[in-house]
């Protein structure tokens, strides 16, 4: 067994692939908040592909953790010299791993939040990029606005110079570099919403407002924050991958990173103060990014949301297992075909109907292991951005919604906090409680969790609407999942 680090990088196995360049010569370029397995199996991975080309040296990545639970990762990553091991889990059974060595350091705010800033006022830095989540923007689900009072921004805005949310972090270090006269970095987000970077761009113009309203505008009119489509299937990392890659290659790894074949990152190309080559390593690089980001989030993002409440509540634990079921696979199609396709533009060398037969083969991947515990997970940050458009756009112009409303339903079911076998689900969310207590009123008041103004506006007071998600709901509790999914196979979008 060999404990990975820089010193026993040569001796790993032959079938491990290593950084083929001179980590002693990287510089970091980049400071990235958010230090999850997506961002390990994707954004590190470009830019160690690039390194191992001989370019973007000067562009290593410093990771910043802002939550408590990111200091296991950080000591972890520590003890490693930065480095883990990127695991390829390939349908038939192949692994393939190699270790990623773009990472040279790791921050963590809550220790030393000073560091973090002076680290992102560096001259540098050129980039900071975010994976925070869709909750990690701190906005309103129906009104976008900005939270303010989020106990952790009136902190920050009570003490700015010492702060520890992303907001306070990255306004701080901008301000110190505005002051010395540095250039401002781009703030490059990699989540799943919407206009990412500009939904960045407006939280953080808004943090910046209610610090200090000159630098508020400064920072809207002279900050940077390019939009971007990010793709790749990356379950959590469980203690079966660590077993696995220790007895397969025979590397010790505290946190490696597993993920799928597939990898996707559309960019929009707009950074000031210059960028690596990922044009090199298949990043597109474009100018409007919007018809790509739309097509992932209302295909692959609503699709697992489609799939995720109806297959645990039906037994199924996995994605694959729900994906190599034809009656779950159908209704899948049925969604993205009937509902979520119409309210797509042309994608530009896209063609829709190759994109969704790859979707379900991707989710049919047995080696991945995607629970659906994990796509159940912050269903509230998650159905208002991605299924919630769909809905209104197909209202709007008079598509199917039959599908969308059961999926609505599905969720509502699966916040009830039992399965259909009588076992507790854990549900978690950032709003479980105040949920789990208006899903507990579904059977004798039906329409109460789509009355959730804060999650589905004013979706309730659409007949169609509620019509579709009732006859949903109602089968759910009389009928089960199987045959609720049953009913709108033989109905073709209506039970």
């Amino acid at each position: 067994m060999t404990q990975l680090n820089n010193l026993n990088l040569a001796k790993l196995s032959a079938d491990v692939a290593t950084p083929g360049y001179d980590r002693r010569s990287l510089t970091p370029g980049i400071v990235h908040i958010g230090v999850g397995g997506f961002h390990r199996a994707h954004q590190a991975m470009y830019l160690d592909a690039l390194m191992n080309q001989g370019e973007a040296l000067d562009w290593g990545i410093v990771g910043v953790g802002v939550m408590a639970g990111d200091k296991r990762m950080q000591q972890a990553l520590a003890a490693q010299d930065y480095l883990y091991t990127l695991v390829i889990k390939h349908p038939d059974g192949q692994y393939e791993p190699r270790v990623i060595g773009s990472m040279v350091n790791y921050l963590f705010a809550l220790e030393d939040g000073d560091a973090v800033v002076e680290q992102m006022a560096d001259p540098a830095i050129r980039i900071v990029s975010l994976t925070v989540t869709e909750g990690g923007y701190n906005f309103h689900p129906v009104s976008g606005e900005f939270d303010v009072d989020n106990p952790q921004i009136r902190a920050d805005l009570a003490n700015p110079t010492q702060p520890s949310s992303s907001f306070g972090l990255v306004v701080e270090a901008l301000a110190r570099r505005r002051a010395r006269g540095v250039a401002p970095f781009t703030v490059m987000s990699c989540d799943n919403i919407q206009g990412n970077g500009d939904v960045a761009k407006c939280m953080f113009a808004a943090y910046a407002q209610a610090r200090d309203p000159e630098l508020g505008a400064w920072l809207t009119t002279e900050v940077v924050f390019p939009n971007a489509m990010v793709d790749r299937i990356t379950p959590v990392t469980s203690p079966v991958d660590i077993d696995e890659l220790a007895q397969r290659f025979a590397v010790e790894d505290a946190w490696p990173v597993v993920c799928e074949p597939f990898t996707q990152w559309v960019l929009e190309d707009d950074f000031p103060l210059g960028r690596p080559a990922f044009e090199k390593v298949g990043v597109q690089l474009v100018d409007d990014v919007e018809p790509y980001e739309l097509m992932k989030l209302r295909l692959l993002n609503a699709s697992h949301q489609a799939l995720t409440y109806f297959g645990y509540l039906a037994g199924y634990r996995y994605a694959h297992e729900v994906c190599q079921d034809p009656l779950f696979v159908n209704f899948l199609m049925g969604y993205m075909c009937e509902e979520g396709t119409p309210t797509l533009s042309p994608v530009p060398g896209v063609d829709l109907e190759a994109y969704r037969l790859t979707l379900i083969e991707r989710f049919a991947n047995p080696q991945i292991k995607d629970t659906l515990a994990r796509l159940c997970a912050e269903s509230s940050d998650r159905i208002p951005k991605w299924l919630v458009p769909v809905i209104r756009q197909q209202l709007a112009q008079g598509g199917d919604i039959a599908r969308s409303a059961a999926v609505v339903a599905s969720w509502a079911r699966y916040a009830e906090g039992v399965d259909e076998q009588g076992q507790a689900i854990e549900i978690i969310d950032r709003l479980k409680a105040p949920l789990m207590a208006i899903a507990a009123q579904n059977r004798t008041r039906p329409t109460a969790f789509i009355e959730n103004r804060e999650l589905f506006g004013d979706l309730s007071d659409s007949p169609r609407f509620v019509d579709a998600y009732l006859a949903a709901l109602t089968a759910l509790h009389e009928r089960g999942a199987r045959a609720t999914l049953e009913g709108l196979a033989v109905s073709k979008g209506t039970l």
